[in-house]
């Protein structure tokens, strides 16, 4: 599916994930923004992936709303529209409730889940100009947790919710649904400094009934997916990506 002049916004694209599919989109022919608060990051992909094609790093914590309309204005002024925004940004703080302050609750949640709905709210004039389409990032634990993560999930389980909210609200023009990820390795998709090569051991890739950990290209080729324009009947949905981890029965 290649496209001519087609301009995707990835919140959180200098790292992880929205790198991976940051440069799966260039290779597509997509104009990519990279809207990352990490400037380290965000100069080192955008450095990195010019050789796929046209993409810019615009400075931008997705919290702050006047950060966010610069963004999506000077994304504009140089791509001339916006046909896809990925709402991938995301951060977290795992401590036990008895101990994560209301700030650093307040900073997940205003990250995770403010930031999808004001990169949303502005980018919607521009989408709805061209038809376009959003993706939200949520996650496997917006439907199942681990110990401490309250701010994390609570976070993410909004983003499910929202998505179908928003994919009414938005519709006809513009669709929107949600990608869900399990256990996605990103060790070599960070920024240089803190860039790992994975440790995986065989279990690892065992308990998952696909047989291996997930990779960025995974979510990458699921976002690919959902924005083509033949499947247009696709709107206010989640999809687990998981290697079928959320449908595993576990006995003690």
């Amino acid at each position: 599916m290649k496209n001519n002049n087609r301009t995707v916004i990835i919140t959180g694209g200098g790292q992880g994930i929205g790198k991976g599919t940051a440069m799966r989109l260039l290779m597509e022919g997509f104009n990519v923004v990279i809207a990352e608060i990490d400037r380290e990051a965000g100069f080192e992909a955008e450095k990195e992936l010019s050789q796929y094609g046209r993409v810019k790093f615009i400075p931008c914590d997705v919290s702050n709303e006047e950060e966010v309309k610069a963004m999506v204005s000077e994304t504009v002024k140089c791509f001339g529209g916006i046909d896809v925004l990925i709402n991938n940004a995301a951060i977290s703080v795992n401590k036990p409730i008895t101990e994560i302050s209301l700030e650093e609750w307040n900073s997940v949640l205003g990250v995770n889940l403010t930031g999808v709905f004001l990169c949303s709210k502005y980018c919607a004039p521009h989408l709805k100009e061209r038809k376009g389409s959003i993706i939200n990032m949520a996650s496997t634990r917006a439907f199942m947790s681990e110990a401490n993560t309250e701010a994390y999930s609570a976070s993410k389980g909004g983003i499910f919710a929202l998505t179908h909210a928003l994919a009414i609200s938005l519709g006809p023009d513009i669709r929107v649904n949600c990608i869900s990820p399990g256990w996605i390795e990103v060790g070599e998709w960070k920024k240089e400094s803190k860039k790992q090569v994975p440790v995986l051991s065989e279990m690892d890739h065992k308990q998952h009934p696909a047989g291996r950990v997930g990779r960025p290209e995974d979510i990458a080729s699921m976002i690919l997916f959902l924005i083509d324009s033949k499947n247009s009947f696709i709107t206010g949905a989640n999809f687990v990506v998981d290697g079928g981890m959320t449908r595993k029965m576990i006995y003690v």
